[in-house]
């Protein structure tokens, strides 16, 4: 019987990576074992919660304060721990998180073989995103099975001298996610607030945007809502401190914004679907709001993903006060825009990812 062992340990992970934990767990002749490092403690439970998810092992290397080399050097000794306890023959890792990055390490030090979900992702600056750029690179190095989400993907991989036979195109597994997590019938205090408004989520705290970027996102965003009454903004705010207090200093006392504590995954997911518009820095987002028809503003300088820029349903803005106040408002009072936008076709993938990953894994089957 094989052993695969999928690893993660932030929210954005874990909603990628359960629809293919419970796709494995569905195939015959496969041991599945999940191995949490707890990167984020209370928004990763909730993302567990929401699939059905237990953990085979829990790492909890949270602390507060954590730095990157404290997060690191726990998630290495702890890997190391559990690979030789579990002696998996293969371990999944997703994307560019401190933990993925760790865990293909540790795996590469034990001579265990790595899978990487959403491989050849680039941007080609290791500083933009900061330390996700890195992070994903390093793991393509190590990785034996590379599932590209698109065939951009894959080209990166091939320029860069993988092995063709190692890549598979399978599309994303946040897609994969949207079919479980989005219905019809969804009802919550936080969107009836918003009923008959013009629904705006923002999300933002990458490390790159800490201090005079995220300071620049707010003031943009509340010069926008103070203009237009009918719209509302809806902030589910991370859990870093840092980010707070920026967003406390220039969000409080505008009425139409709300700060409210970080949904789970389902929640989260049909606010997007009854949304207007959505601007943010996260990365999951840039590939789930095509496949609910969003326009989405991206509050970066530059994107791993730009097939959502070249299909017209994403666009890459930076964290200037008055382009983001410029852009923002543009797609509230052009409506053209606004249509294009949101009509754009997602070129992410149809929703059966997990199955194609699945099927490589255990019946040795290429991609579409």
């Amino acid at each position: 019987m094989k052993k695969i062992m999928l690893v993660f340990g932030t929210r954005p992970e874990a909603i990628k990576m359960c629809p293919l934990v419970n796709e494995l767990k569905a195939r015959r002749g496969v041991e599945t074992l999940v191995c949490v490092t707890g990167q984020h403690r209370e928004m990763l439970r909730q993302v567990l919660d929401a699939f059905g998810v237990e953990p085979d092992y829990d790492l909890e290397v949270m602390s507060p304060g954590q730095t990157l080399f404290d997060l690191t050097g726990r998630v290495l000794e702890g890997m190391r721990r559990v690979l030789e306890t579990a002696q998996p023959d293969v371990v999944l890792v997703h994307g560019d998180t401190t933990t993925t990055f760790a865990s293909a390490l540790a795996c590469f030090y034990l001579g265990v073989p790595v899978g990487h979900v959403e491989a050849g992702l680039r941007t080609y600056n290791v500083k933009a995103p900061y330390p996700e750029e890195f992070n994903r690179q390093a793991v393509s190095s190590i990785a034996e099975y590379n599932f590209a989400p698109t065939a951009l993907a894959r080209d990166n991989l091939l320029r860069e001298g993988k092995l063709p036979q190692s890549i598979y195109v399978t599309g994303n597994t946040a897609i994969d996610a949207l079919g479980t997590t989005v219905v019809s019938d969804f009802d919550h205090p936080e969107l009836r607030w918003a009923q008959g408004s013009r629904l705006v989520i923002l999300t933002a705290h990458r490390r790159e945007n800490w201090g005079e970027p995220l300071h620049h996102i707010f003031r943009a965003v509340r010069r926008v809502v103070e203009e237009f009454p009918d719209v509302k903004v809806l902030y589910p705010i991370h859990l870093n401190p840092l980010v707070r207090q920026a967003a406390e200093e220039e969000l409080s006392g505008c009425e139409r914004v709300r700060l409210i504590e970080p949904l789970d995954v389902m929640a989260f997911h049909n606010f997007l679907a009854r949304s207007y518009m959505i601007l943010t820095d996260s990365g999951g987002i840039q590939e789930e709001a095509p496949s609910l028809g969003k326009p989405v503003l991206v509050l970066r300088d530059v994107t791993e993903r730009p097939e959502g820029v070249k299909a017209g349903t994403l666009r890459v803005i930076g964290t200037r006060e008055e382009v983001i106040y410029a852009e923002f408002k543009a797609l509230l009072t052009d409506e053209e825009r606004y249509n294009q936008m949101s009509r754009a076709q997602n070129p992410y993938g149809d929703g059966l990812a997990s199955q194609r990953i699945a099927d490589i894994l255990t019946k040795g089957r290429t991609s579409l």
